[in-house]
This record gives structure tokens, sequence and C-alpha cells, in this order.
């Protein structure tokens, strides 16, 4: 006993050590260095742990050759020791988090004193789940939406959406507006976790003989989602012929002072607290950013005090559309030039998806709903948004063609070991605009801790549907 004891100790000791030096390894010998010495020092361990608790010769040799062979599979690969992703280590993470699942189904005594032996029997069963049936679970437990949450927050909006145009047209009788509808996720079933934003699309009605819509490509920003409207025939309908004439800047319809202007019109002007009442719910416009957003909280939730009321945004979108062409008028994208209006890819996303379900009754947009769901609750993921994963489910159509129900979790799987490859290449580009990097946005930190946590879903998917 005294032998085993201090074995036990001495085990304990050199994993304080090993803990000691992958802790402070990064200060000294780098991302690269660290990312080696945790390779090497976590094969150690696993040697010394595995076979302090084999109680067989047999067993221990199996266990070493198990960790040797681990570790020649990770040192293979030049890309992870190249990146500096120590995502080797962050198997400790998994480990830990899985033994405490496990736990937890070992003591269902502590969750229900009088849980009966066919329940303890059934959350053992949870444990044991596949990867499949994980992500149905993970779908309809904390993806999809219920119908009744989906169709009250759809209500909420289209009554703040009437209540805008209602007061636009009395305040603005000859701002030629369309008809204003809901758009977005939550009316494509697209929205996940929880239904907490809305789109309201303002559309602005343009004569077609005065404006012309400028591709982005052909304008001097060059950039193929940042496309311009010019006003034209200024020498035949000079300005002022267009109610739009008064927001032009440099003879092209300004983004900036359209948004500027609903702005001023709406958000500064409207009597929200009347709106309010009138709702039976709290309206108060967000000031100071870029859109045009409103916060909607039930009338009778108290202001600083904790609710379990998720609060409903609502964003105004004006937008311009010439055929399937949508142009929207978005500063936090297109800035700092005020006259470039936004390429939305979004209706062509969600039809092409819609498309290729319709076709083979396909889980693209299950899948898709199950990876924004995954990112949504991952605070390292969260950078990561819809229209990247979008752009990946449809990239990977292309080559795969089985996206049955059976193979959910082939694809999801392998749109992971996909993300891992376009995070090391830096670039995931538009499926129907290629010179566009969805990930141009990304600072190397969030490439880092995004890859950093795919690397360990490779070998561990379960993970990310904690």
């Amino acid at each position: 006993m005294n032998f085993q004891s201090s074995r036990r100790r001495g085990e304990e000791g050199i994993a304080v050590v090993i803990d000691f030096l992958l802790s402070n390894a990064r200060l000294v010998l780098g991302v690269g260095g660290a990312a080696l010495l945790g390779i090497a020092t976590l094969a150690v361990k696993r040697l010394i742990e595995r076979a302090g608790r084999a109680a067989d010769d047999e067993k221990v040799e199996q266990k070493m050759a198990e960790s040797w062979e681990e570790l020649s599979l990770v040192s293979a690969s030049p890309t992870l020791i190249r990146k500096g992703i120590e995502g080797v280590v962050m198997k400790h993470v998994a480990k830990a988090t899985k033994q405490q699942k496990a736990d937890l189904c070992q003591q269902p005594q502590m969750l229900d004193v009088q849980t009966k032996p066919e329940s303890k029997s059934k959350r053992l069963q949870l444990c044991a789940l596949t990867l499949q049936e994980r992500l149905q679970q993970y779908y309809h437990t904390r993806a999809a939406l219920s119908p009744q949450e989906v169709q009250r927050a759809q209500s909420v909006a289209l009554d703040i959406c009437t209540e805008i145009q209602g007061f636009l047209h009395s305040r603005h009788p000859d701002m030629p507006l369309g008809d204003m509808t809901l758009g977005g996720s939550l009316l494509d079933d697209l929205q996940v976790v929880s239904a907490d934003h809305a789109c309201l699309l303002v559309p602005l009605q343009l004569e077609s003989s005065l404006w012309r819509l400028i591709p982005g490509e052909e304008t001097l920003l060059t950039h193929p989602l940042h496309w311009m409207v010019r006003r034209i025939n200024l020498e035949y309908f000079p300005k002022g012929r267009s109610y739009w004439d008064r927001y032009l800047v440099g003879g092209y319809l300004s983004a900036e002072a359209v948004v500027n202007m609903f702005s001023k019109a709406v958000m500064e002007t409207v009597n929200w607290p009347s709106i309010s009442s009138t709702l039976d719910c709290v309206v108060r416009p967000v000031l100071g950013g870029p859109d045009l957003r409103l916060e909607i909280r039930p009338g009778n939730a108290v202001e600083g005090a904790e609710s379990d009321y998720q609060p409903l945004f609502v964003s105004m979108l004006p937008l311009l559309s010439e055929g399937d062409v949508v142009l929207t008028a978005q500063p936090e994208f297109t800035s700092p030039w005020v006259n470039a209006w936004r390429l939305s890819l979004y209706p062509w996303e969600t039809q092409r998806l819609a498309q290729l379900d319709a076709a083979d009754n396909g889980y693209r947009k299950h899948t898709l709903k199950i990876l924004k769901a995954v990112c949504r609750q991952n605070p390292a993921l969260r950078p990561l948004k819809a229209t990247p994963l979008a752009n990946l489910i449809l990239h990977l159509s292309d080559s795969e063609s089985d996206w049955s129900e059976t193979s959910l979790d082939v694809r999801f799987q392998q749109c992971i070991t996909e993300l891992i490859g376009y995070l090391e290449q830096g670039a995931l580009h538009s499926y129907f605009k290629p010179a566009v990097n969805l990930l141009s946005g990304l600072s190397e930190d969030q490439v880092d801790q995004m890859g950093f946590m795919f690397y360990c879903a490779v070998s561990e998917p379960e993970i990310l549907l904690i």
C-alpha cells in the first residue's frame, strides 16, 4: 500500500511539472515551440498514467503502443506544427469535459434523489449515444426553434413594421417606398438557439430612367460586393426631379445619407412610448450604432432586473432591387465609402440551399442550423457567422451528393475538416462571388482560436455539442 500511494504521489508530481511546463512554454519558446513541447510531454504523461492504471503487462504494452501511435500521427502533421496550433494540448480540455459528463451520468442520485432505476438506465444510455443521435438531439433541443416562439417573434416584428410604415406615410407622404416586409433568417426558418432578431426590409423605389446600378467590379472601389447607384440623364432631368436627389453625394446615391435620414425620421422622431403602450411591450431605439435597430421587451419586464425573456432586436434595412440584384444600405460593411451599397448574396445562397434540398430531400439546411448553433454557443467560434457556413455547405455540395439524414454525422465531420483547411489557408471564397474572401474580417487570434477548437473536434466532435 505504501508503494502504491508513493507511486501515485510521484505521478501527481510529474503531472504538476508537466502542467507547469505547458502553461509557461509559450512565453519562452513561442507558439510553435510550445506546441512541440505539448505534444512530447503529453505523450510521456499518457505513458505514465496508463502504465500506473494498467494491472496487466499486456495492457501496459498495448496502452504504450497506442500512446506512441498517437504521437506519431500528430507529429506527422506539418501543418499543425507550422501553424502553431496547440490542438493536441486542448485534448486535455475535451477529456476533462467528457469525464465530467460521465461523472454526471454515473451519479444521477445527485440530480434527483427519487430517481427510479428505469430513468437511471435512460440517463446512462444518453451518455452512449452515437454522433448521429447526438446531432439529432442537439438540433431538436438547442438549434431548432419552436413554432410558437417563431410565430410570436414574427407577430411582434410585423406589428412594429405596421406602425413604422404608417408613421412614414403620414409624415413623409411623398417618399417613394414599397411595402415593408419581414426578411432574413427568422422568415426563412434559419434562425437558431432563440428568436431574438428580425429584419424589416424597406424598399426604396427609384425611377429606372434616372438611376443606374453599377456593379462593384465596374467602380473605382473594384470590390464585388460594393455597388454604386449613379444618377443619370441629368442633362434631360436635372436634380430635383427625383425624391432621392437630395441624398446625392458626388453624383451617386449615398447609402450612408439614406441611413442617416431614416435614423432621424424614424428612430429619433417616432413616439416610442406611445407605440409601446399600444403593443403592450417596451420598444426603444438602439442609438449610436451604424444600423437602424429597435429593442423590444415584454411590457411587464422591469429594467435592470434579470429575466429569462430574450429581448427581440428588429433592424430596419433600406434596400434597392433590380431583377435578382438586391443592394442594402449597410454602412457598417461599406465604410468608409459613403456612396457604396452592399450587394446582398443572402437571397441567392438561401434559394440555392432550398433548391438543393428540395431536389434530393437533403439535410443541408439541417446541417447549417446545427453549425450556426455550435458557433453561436461556443465563445471561440462566435466570430464565424452564418454566411461563411452557408457557403461552406454550398461548396461541399458540389463534391458530395449524399446529404440524406443518415449521412448527417459524416457531413458534419466533413464540415469540420473543411473549415480547418479554410482557416489554414485564411480564405473561404464566396460561392457566387469567388473574388470575395469570407474570412477576411477575422483577426489572426480569432483564426487561431477557431482552428484550436476545430482541431480538437476532429477526434472528439462531441465537444462542440456540449
